[in-house]
C-alpha cells in the first residue's frame, strides 16, 4: 500500500524484495530540504527509487542527482566521448543510436549485460546511478535490480563464517557477458580487489559485493573452490526471488545504491533504439562489514 509523506510525495513498493515508485514530485524543479530529505529516506528503505513521468534535460537530472551528493565524471576526455562536446562531462549515454557515420554515439549498446555493480572494480566506487529513459524498444532492456543486503542475509552460516573478512577481484573490461579471463594479462585491465561484505556508510547494514559480470575470483581460496563459491553466491543473489525486473516506459529516472544493490539487463531487438541518459554520484572506499 502506499504511503503519503510530509512533502505528499506518494511511495509505492515495486515489489516485496527491492525498489519502490515515486508519484507528487516534479524532480526538473528544485527541491526544497523536506523533500529532499524524504526522498533519502526512501531511498534508504527500499534500494531503488523509480519517478514516472519526468521531463528532464541533462543540466536538470545533473542538478537532481547534486541533492544527494557529489556527481561523477567521465575518466575520457570530451573528443574521446563518443556521446560528443556537446554532453556535460557527467553524462553517458546508454544507447544503441548511431551516428551519420555508423558509430555509436553512447555505450552498452545492445544485448544482455549479467549482474553487476558499478565500478566495484575502482578504489571509491560510485555510490549511485540515475538513469533516465527517452526512446525505447517494443520488448526487452528491462532492468534487473537484486537486494544485496537479502542476498547477505541468505548465506549459509557457515559460508559467511568462512568468507568473513576476505575479500575478492574485481575485473572489468567492457565485455557485458563474460568475466575477464585473469589467467591473462591484466595490464590495462581495471581490476582491484574488494570486501565480499560490506558495511553500508548510511544503513549500517550488511550487504554481499560479489556480481557474475565482474568478480572474478575470491583471494586466497584455490580457484576451483573460489569459482564454486561464487556461483553458489550468484545463485542465492540472482534468484528471481530476490530482484525486482523493471520494465520500463520512457520518461522515468531511475536511481539505485551501488552499495546494496546490483543489476543486469535483459536482452532487446537489436533493430529498435533504445537510448538512456546515465549520470552517477560519487562514493567512498567500501567498508569492509566486521
Amino acid at each position: 500500500m502506499a504511503s503519503v509523506l510530509k512533502s505528499q510525495i506518494s511511495v509505492t513498493p515495486l515489489s516485496e524484495t527491492i525498489g519502490a515508485r515515486m508519484t507528487g514530485v516534479d524532480i526538473s524543479k528544485p527541491l526544497d530540504a523536506e523533500t529532499v530529505a524524504d526522498i533519502t529516506q526512501a531511498w534508504l528503505d527500499h534500494i531503488v527509487l523509480v519517478f514516472p513521468d519526468q521531463d528532464l534535460t541533462q543540466e536538470q537530472q545533473l542538478t537532481f542527482a547534486k541533492h544527494f551528493g557529489d556527481t561523477g565524471t567521465r575518466s575520457r576526455r570530451p573528443e574521446q566521448r563518443p556521446e560528443g562536446a556537446d554532453y556535460d562531462a557527467g553524462i553517458m549515454l546508454i544507447t544503441n543510436v548511431k551516428d551519420d557515420k555508423g558509430k555509436y554515439v553512447g555505450s552498452l549498446p545492445d544485448g544482455e549485460m549479467y549482474f553487476h555493480h558499478d565500478m566495484c572494480y575502482m578504489p571509491k566506487p560510485h555510490k549511485g546511478t540515475m538513469l533516465y529513459s527517452i526512446d525505447l524498444p517494443s520488448t526487452g532492456g528491462n532492468t534487473r535490480f537484486s537486494n544485496m543486503y537479502r542476498a547477505y542475509d541468505l548465506i549459509p552460516a557457515e559460508l559467511k563464517k568462512l568468507l568473513e573478512g576476505r575479500t575478492a577481484l574485481q575485473v572489468y573490461d567492457y565485455h557485458m557477458t563474460a568475466t575477464v579471463d585473469i589467467d591473462g594479462d591484466l595490464t590495462g585491465i581495471h581490476n582491484l580487489s574488494q570486501p565480499i561484505f560490506v558495511r553500508h556508510p548510511q544503513s549500517g547494514r550488511t550487504a554481499l559485493y560479489v556480481n557474475r559480470l565482474m568478480t572474478a575470483r575470491i583471494d586466497g581460496i584455490p580457484r576451483d573452490e573460489s569459482d564454486t563459491i561464487l556461483e553458489e553466491l550468484y545463485s542465492i543473489s540472482e534468484a528471481p526471488e530476490n530482484y525486482y525486473e523493471h520494465v520500463w516506459t520512457e520518461g522515468e529516472l531511475a536511481m539505485w545504491d551501488n552499495y546494496c544493490s546490483c543489476h543486469a539487463r535483459t536482452d532487446f531487438p537489436a533493430t529498435e533504439r533504445r537510448l538512456l541518459r546515465r549520470c552517477t554520484l560519487l562514493g567512498e572506499e567500501m567498508i569492509p562489514a566486521s
